[in-house]
């Protein structure tokens, strides 16, 4: 039994064994597998070249044609013929249309007529003044010396009509103002009365004495509380209109009253004038004033009568009186409203008279002056063609033939324009002329495309500053993918335009090559190249770091294979990079000018890759394998466990 037991103690450590060793082989394998496991950095080069840096600007915009022109005609007339059609391929000088030039042949025809006419009129200048014509031009300015004396007679007596009728004006004038200040005054002799009558109407206590209303009050009030409560406030507006009329009345009377009083019916006519216009304004507030007071009055009387109730022999006088005012008011307004109209028409009247004597005396002189130059133009046409033909005639004579030669041919010339061309080659569109047509001048009949085609871009400010006329560009179109056409800078904005606070400016690109699938309208791209920098050393963009105001690129501090150093995958480095600082020059979108600090040839850094890699070196020297699986003690402390 003893024996069997060892027997099984000795088999079972060669099973803990054989376990420990697997254990230890595998943590080897796991720790060789977590140091393979590292992140391995590779680099992609480029070398510095020698080469053209093209910068450029880029703009869009549309397509345009370079020249097209609005035909219009120059005359007016029928379309006789329309000789083109829309899309029609035209040369410069080509018919397009004819109008009818039947008016410009007549013009022509008249034209002729007059040349005629005035080449005869020479001709006649030319021969010698017979006894016929003499006799006429003396009997001309006869008449002439005639008209002259009855003409001296007749403004004498015209000019002593028109000082009449101005002097009759003034004293017409003088009677109106005299009559204004005397109806002005008249008016003053009824208006005290009239004013204190309606004072006591309004403020007196007439009514509350003599018809024992109750209580002591004006007559206004006195009224008011003759009427039950409820019934006060349909009378209420009445009497506050009385009152309010009359207290405006009495305003405009005093202080009408006080310029009366201090008004001479020698004052100026301003101040008389002045003087009637107020009393014209206080005898229509009085007459207003009286009306309301009329009005409180009847309103009262009527609902005494239709209530059955007594009404006031006080108010009846009362409605009396102010039946008598209204009348004496009217009148005086008429009057004095009939004054002011005399007054304004002998006014206009003096005016009209003191115009036309001044136009007279004006038009006198010249009409005198006019009379004698006429007389004396004839007494030197007599003395002319008695002496015969004046050279200085004959100059004047010939001068005219030769406006009628040239009105001729400036005739015949426009007959042209009845034949409507093309100014130069192109493509017709927008044909909107037929036969039949009326077009005036300056109609549109068409419009003549050039075939010529150019690119119209905008710009920002920033940009344009770099664009010049004659530099070259490169086209690319939208609608057309796989086009690519070259041009010419022809024409920059010199004003810019401003939206939103942006400023732009239009340039004008000329193609160097036409191509009939580029249409006007369609959406253009261009990139203008504005400088061109030949043998420079370049680097490219991503190769430019920068630290403050310092820019440095990175270079490999070892030996690399130019094979290697330019793939995809880039290389890896032993030695740790070196930073070289640089100037920079130009760029463009790509590329940079290095102006110091590298040379022709240098390797530089482009781009960094990073990514995980399998190694294969081996477990580091000295270290043995239960140093490596890092956990012996654990196994030891294990194994004696089982053991147990």
């Amino acid at each position: 039994m003893i024996k069997r037991i060892f027997e099984f103690i000795k088999k079972k450590k060669i099973l803990t064994s054989v376990a420990v060793l697997v254990l230890v082989g595998g943590t080897f394998v796991a720790y060789r597998s977590l140091k393979s496991d590292t992140l391995e950095t590779r680099y992609v080069l480029a070398q510095v070249t020698k080469g053209t840096l093209i910068t450029s600007v880029s703009g869009s915009g549309q397509v345009s044609a370079s020249n097209q022109l609005d035909i219009k005609t120059k005359v007016s007339g029928e379309v006789l013929d329309v000789l083109v059609q829309n899309g029609q391929e035209v040369k410069a000088g080509d018919v397009l249309a004819q109008l009818d030039a039947k008016d410009a042949y007549k013009t022509v025809r008249d034209a002729q007529l007059s040349l005629e006419n005035a080449q005869l009129s020479l001709d006649k200048l030319k021969q010698a003044a017979d006894d016929y014509s003499i006799l006429q031009s003396e009997n001309s300015l006869a008449s002439s010396q005639n008209s002259l004396e009855k003409l001296k007679v007749s403004q004498q007596t015209d000019l002593q009509q028109a000082q009449q009728s101005k002097q009759k004006a003034e004293d017409n004038i003088t009677k109106a103002y005299e009559d204004a200040y005397n109806s002005v005054a008249n008016t003053f002799l009824e208006l005290p009365a009239i004013m204190t009558e309606m004072d006591d109407i309004v403020y007196g206590n007439g009514i509350s004495d003599k018809e024992n209303t109750g209580g002591s009050s004006d007559n206004i009030n006195a009224l008011l509380n003759s009427v039950p409560s409820q019934q006060r406030i349909n009378f209420e507006p009445f009497a506050m209109a009385a009152k309010s009329d009359y207290d405006q009345a009495r305003s405009l009377y005093n202080e009408d009253l006080s310029d009366y009083k201090t008004t001479s019916r020698y004052a100026e006519n301003d101040a008389i004038n002045t003087l009637l216009d107020q009393t014209l304004t206080t005898v229509k507030a009085i007459a207003q004033a009286a009306k309301s007071e009329s009005n409180y009055l009847d309103a009262w009387a009527d609902y005494r009568s239709k209530n059955n109730f007594t009404v006031f022999a006080t108010v009846t006088a009362y409605q009396n009186d102010l039946s008598d005012i209204i009348n004496k008011v009217n009148s005086n307004y008429s009057s004095l409203l009939s004054v002011q109209n005399s007054l304004q028409d002998n006014s206009n009247s003096l005016d009209n008279a003191t115009q036309s004597l001044a136009t007279m005396k004006q038009n006198q002189p010249l009409d005198l002056a006019a009379a004698e130059a006429s007389l004396e133009e004839k007494q030197m046409s007599l003395d002319n063609l008695k002496a015969g033909p004046d050279a200085l005639d004959l100059r004047a004579q010939e001068l005219s033939l030769q406006q009628r030669q040239y009105a001729l041919a400036d005739a015949q010339e426009k007959i042209a324009n009845y034949t409507v061309r093309a100014p130069f080659d192109g493509i017709i569109i927008n044909l909107n002329a037929k036969k039949g047509d009326d077009a005036s001048s300056g109609t549109a009949l068409a419009t003549l495309m050039t075939q010529q085609k150019i690119a119209e871009i905008t710009l920002n400010e920033i940009d344009v500053a770099k664009v010049k006329v004659g530099q070259k560009a490169t086209l690319t179109f939208d609608a057309i993918e796989d086009l690519n056409i070259t041009g010419t800078v022809t024409d920059v904005d010199m004003i810019g335009t401003v939206s939103q606070g942006v400023v732009t400016y239009g340039i004008t690109i000329t193609f160097d090559t036409q191509d009939e699938r580029v249409k006007p309208g369609m959406s253009v791209s261009a990139a203008i190249i504005t400088d061109a920098k030949q043998d420079v050393l370049l680097v490219p963009n991503s190769a430019i770091k920068s630290m403050g105001q310092t820019d440095y690129v990175e270079m490999p501090d070892e030996t690399v294979d130019a094979n290697s150093a330019t793939s995809n995958n880039g290389i890896t480095l032993k030695n740790p990079l070196k930073q070289q600082q640089i100037q920079t020059g130009a760029a463009n979108d790509s590329e940079t000018e290095i102006t110091d600090g590298l040379n022709e040839n240098d390797w530089i850094i482009v781009r960094t890759i990073s990514n995980s890699t399998t190694s294969t070196s081996s477990a580091p020297t000295g270290q043995n394998l239960l140093q490596m699986g890092g956990s012996g003690g654990s196994l030891r402390m294990q194994t004696g466990g089982f053991g147990r």
